[in-house]
């Protein structure tokens, strides 16, 4: 008797355990850790007080988010194909598989993003302001910096779905980092195509979301920048669209990955 989804997805969470515990998984944590510490040692005291020094550091923490995000995913599916091409032709459904990699990551990411708020805290801690537009600015920070790894630890475990080896995906990582990069806002000014393009881009809206909990536009004495409006709604929609990407990457990983029974090595 072939099992429910509810049944696999357990059977398949309990397994992200074994390889997570098997395989000291707990370093990723460590990773995430010294990241922040760099990036902290780096960014100046102006952290959080200085429109610019904010900017770049908020840049700085997206950037590293997505990397740690991207990195817990980016080989988890493509290095058990031939596992999951068995399993599937005797029962198992992708929809249960990938989202029992989805709610264990989902726990990786909250986590991580704990350690990430933790590190940046302990180093700005004179500057954070004490409230954001909606909670206090380090559970806003959190809530950021787990919206960016989360939405892009499920990019990653898309791009796992697609591509058939681990070599491949590590391969293919480098240029999806560098488009989050370039197509951020940050560094380059984006008009007509590539500001279209800026809108698919995890690294837009988290960079806007850190700089909305820090009232950048105060920072500036004038008008500042409307994405980084210090209001609640503004930082929900900021919230609001990368998680939203991050269903789509599960919904078009499922779809992708139930092509497996086509490979034909």
């Amino acid at each position: 008797m072939q099992s429910s989804r509810g049944e696999q997805i357990k059977v398949y969470f309990g397994k992200c355990w074994r390889i997570f515990r098997n395989e000291n998984g707990w370093k990723v944590f460590l990773s995430s850790a010294i990241i922040t510490f760099l990036i902290s040692c780096v960014t100046g005291a102006d952290m959080f007080k200085g429109y610019r020094a904010t900017r770049n550091g908020a840049f700085a923490l997206v950037c590293a988010c997505i990397w740690i995000g991207i990195f817990n995913s980016i080989q988890s599916v493509c290095k058990e194909r031939d596992i999951i091409k068995r399993e599937h032709r005797s029962g198992l459904s992708i929809f249960s598989y990938l989202n029992a990699h989805a709610l264990f990551e989902l726990i990786q990411c909250l986590l991580e993003a704990v350690i990430v708020t933790v590190m940046t805290l302990l180093f700005n801690s004179a500057n954070v302001p004490s409230s954001g537009p909606i909670m206090p600015v380090a559970v806003e920070l959190t809530v950021t910096f787990f919206v960016i790894i989360f939405s892009s630890d499920m990019l990653g475990l898309m791009i796992s779905c697609i591509v058939k080896t681990p070599q491949t995906a590590m391969t293919v990582m480098p240029f999806v980092l560098i488009l989050q990069l370039i197509m951020s806002g940050m560094i380059f000014e984006l008009k007509g195509a590539t500001e279209k393009i800026s809108y698919l881009m995890i690294s837009k809206w988290g960079l806007n979301a850190i700089c909305i909990s820090a009232n950048v536009n105060a920072m500036a004495g004038t008008s500042g920048n409307e994405d980084y409006e210090f209001k609640a709604m503004n930082l929900l929609k900021m919230w609001g669209i990368p998680i939203g990407y991050a269903f789509v990457y599960i919904l078009l990983g499922i779809a992708f990955l139930s092509l497996v029974d086509r490979d034909k090595r």
